[in-house]
């Protein structure tokens, strides 16, 4: 029972982002030349432990600040549950967090030391990312801008270094969509949120810009993400396979249709719904293309 509640806690769901990521990083990589599969599924795995540990410490740091009180609960938001809900308690959560960072940092290690040292400027910014976010980053202006790096750019580059033992500018530009996507996963996801973050002094674009201004951003921002891959297809850095990536348009207009609406929990929760979509569908034909590309 108490490891189908951990299990619970980690948020599975939601654990697939991590897989796609590095299933992107290492797609790019096998694009350039570059394919081991050990490294493959160990770096996965490492992923893996790294985002059920922003999951349970953010858990953790949002219950210790009395957030997870006053949090309207939706499917994409509000935590899991667990804590509010006494199935676990916070020092079980806490212990998870870490061992899973632990995991995570593990595996790090081993990469910094069988594939190279310029890894580990990448891993401790991570790191930072994660311990840091609840409890100091979001109550910075532009915390959003944290987890589209730590959980977006980073990772996939991350995968990209343990095949490659490089970094490019190609890997770099192929990752920037990530960044934004996964800066707009957790931006959306704060819009119900913004009572209960003011509570603990969080500094959310939905709080710092208003909601209505931060629905443009939005919108703006899942925009660019197109446009940056159809020009950089155009200038012959991404490989014109990755155009599939704009096959998540239609699920991003109703994304975008949903976030302008915000007012209204009918249209925002469906948008919510479809934000997921788009930031996990996107990457996965990003990375499609690429092996499409290397294949043909």
């Amino acid at each position: 029972m108490i490891l189908k509640l951990f299990f619970r806690e980690t948020r599975p769901q939601f654990l697939i982002l991590s897989i796609v990521l590095a299933f992107l990083g290492i797609a790019i990589a096998w694009y350039h030349g570059y394919f081991h599969l050990g490294y493959a599924l160990l770096a996965t795995f490492g992923l893996v432990m790294a985002h059920v540990s922003v999951n349970t410490l953010n858990d953790y740091f949002d219950y210790r600040s009395g957030v997870d009180k006053a949090t309207q609960r939706t499917p994409f938001s509000g935590g899991s549950g667990m804590l509010p809900e006494a199935k676990l308690q916070p020092a079980q959560v806490l212990w998870l967090g870490l061992g899973s960072l632990l995991a995570a940092a593990l595996i790090g290690i081993y990469f910094t030391v069988t594939v190279g040292w310029q890894l580990l400027p990448l891993l401790l910014v991570a790191v930072f990312c994660i311990v840091l976010y609840s409890p100091f980053i979001l109550k910075l202006p532009w915390p959003e801008l944290s987890a589209g790096l730590g959980l977006g750019i980073l990772p996939v580059l991350g995968a990209y270094f343990v095949q490659s033992g490089t970094y490019t500018w190609p890997a770099l530009v192929a990752a920037v969509p990530s960044g934004i996507l996964v800066h707009n996963l957790l931006f959306l996801n704060e819009f119900p949120d913004v009572e209960a973050d003011k509570i603990a002094n969080r500094k959310t674009m939905p709080i710092t810009l208003n909601r209505t201004r931060s629905s443009r951003i939005y919108a703006a921002l899942t925009i660019l993400v197109y446009v940056w891959i159809v020009a950089w297809v155009a200038a012959g850095v991404m490989p014109v396979f990755t155009l599939l990536g704009l096959l998540t348009i239609p699920m991003a207009v109703k994304a975008i249709k949903g976030a302008l609406r915000f007012g209204n929990m009918n249209y925002l929760v469906p948008a919510m719904a479809s934000n997921v979509m788009v930031v996990l569908l996107t990457q996965f034909f990003l990375g499609i293309g690429y092996i499409l590309a290397v294949v043909f």
